[in-house]
């Protein structure tokens, strides 16, 4: 099969932290799922004519950048929790909320009693949203079970919903999210390694395995024996770390070789070195600052060092929101990005965040054939057009969607 988008007044090869590649008055030919070739319209027209082609999307006016890859996200869950949105502008913490039985453990209750295929369509029509802006590899964590029963339907909801669904998902293990109403923290951290590893491990439906190495929640000492034993396991690790505040989650991040530590709103400049020099991706996430109305993480300070910032929704319940070009939005005005950055942010540096590196995120001969046609003629419309969706439709393995 083959797919031409013709004649976008810009498309965007490849972005990262340090440069963005453009070709203006462009086509991208898509066969058989991969990129076949990117270049001046007039030039590829005379190889790949139109009328050849199976599918043909008249780009004119318009941009094309990469499928974007979100590389953060708890998109299985069952129930919601909109009155503890009231309860934070009321002044609650997120540490009271959960003291109180809400919060991820609130969640937790309703994924537990949820069955599985109603998991599979809650998920389902959370990656149609991603999908129609713009997202086309998404990374879903578990860690709303607490037990292995749960953690594994989550987890297999998860292999379902890959199957079913165009969006490619990559599948996290995150038992060590938080310690359940029923357990102690010690207690918990030995099912988690002795128990819940093993049998992801076993069922081969996980990719990673994360921890939350929080004060309160897990400590560093705490997270690194899950990690390892994840690792062990045959499960590459990543880090919730430093979001509430600074525990050393970051370094433990280092010192694991984990792909990737997420959050860092309190992280130091000792910190991003430390990542840096293991080759560990920073994934920053300012749409849970914003929905916790708290300080967003330095971006500059990363970026200044080098490292290879990558932004993610963060999409759970306590953070509502399936857009990558909000969480774009919000990195340029909160976090002093710049358009440029933050789709490097959202692309490549993402795909590097789930250890991705295939070509996802870009759009060059060889690379997946994903990208997304924008509703204005300039890949800052992803971070300009905020509150509405900037993307007109999307090719996914060279499948249109959308108008």
């Amino acid at each position: 099969m083959k797919t031409i988008v013709h004649d976008a007044t810009e498309v965007v090869t490849y972005a990262d932290h340090s440069r963005i590649d453009t070709v203006a008055d462009a086509s991208v030919v898509i066969e058989d799922g991969t990129v076949l070739a990117v270049g001046p319209a007039d030039e590829v027209r005379r190889e790949h004519p139109t009328e050849n082609a199976d599918e043909t999307i008249d780009a004119s006016g318009q941009a094309v950048v990469p499928g974007i890859v979100d590389p953060h996200t708890h998109a299985v869950f069952a129930g919601e929790r909109s009155d503890e949105f009231e309860a934070k502008l009321r002044g609650k913490s997120y540490n009271e909320i959960l003291e109180e039985g809400g919060g991820i453990l609130r969640t937790v209750r309703a994924t537990r009693e949820a069955d599985s295929e109603m998991l599979v369509e809650n998920l389902l029509n959370q990656l149609d949203v991603m999908l129609a802006h713009g997202t086309t590899t998404v990374e879903v964590k578990s860690g709303y079970g607490l037990d292995i029963e749960t953690e594994m339907k989550m987890l297999e909801a998860i292999e379902s919903a890959d199957e079913r669904h165009p969006v490619d998902l990559v599948s996290t293990f995150l038992g060590a999210h938080a310690v359940p109403e029923e357990d102690d923290t010690e207690s918990y951290v030995k099912q988690v390694i002795d128990q819940q590893i093993p049998a992801v491990a076993e069922a081969g439906v996980a990719e990673f395995c994360d921890v939350f190495c929080e004060e309160g929640i897990f400590d560093v000492e705490q997270s690194r024996r899950i990690l390892d034993a994840g690792r062990s396991a045959g499960l590459k690790p990543k880090v919730h770390a430093e979001e509430l505040s600074h525990l050393g989650g970051t370094q433990l991040a280092a010192d694991v070789g984990a792909t990737s530590a997420d959050h860092l709103l309190h992280s130091t400049l000792d910190d991003v070195k430390a990542m840096n020099k293991a080759g560990v991706s920073p994934v920053l996430l300012p749409g849970t600052a914003f929905g916790l109305g708290a300080d967003y993480a330095d971006a500059g300070m990363f970026i200044d060092a080098g490292a290879p910032v990558a932004l993610a929704t963060d999409f759970n319940p306590n953070c509502y929101s399936q857009s990558m070009p909000f969480a774009m939005s919000l990195a340029c005005v909160e976090m002093g990005m710049t358009p440029a950055q933050a789709l490097g942010a959202a692309t490549r540096n993402a795909a590097l965040a789930i250890d991705r590196d295939d070509g996802t995120g870009t759009l060059e001969p060889g690379s997946p054939g994903d990208l997304a046609v924008l509703s204005g003629p300039s890949y800052v419309y992803l971070s300009y057009q905020f509150g509405v969706n900037p993307v007109d439709c999307v090719v996914k393995n060279g499948r249109v969607y959308g108008s």
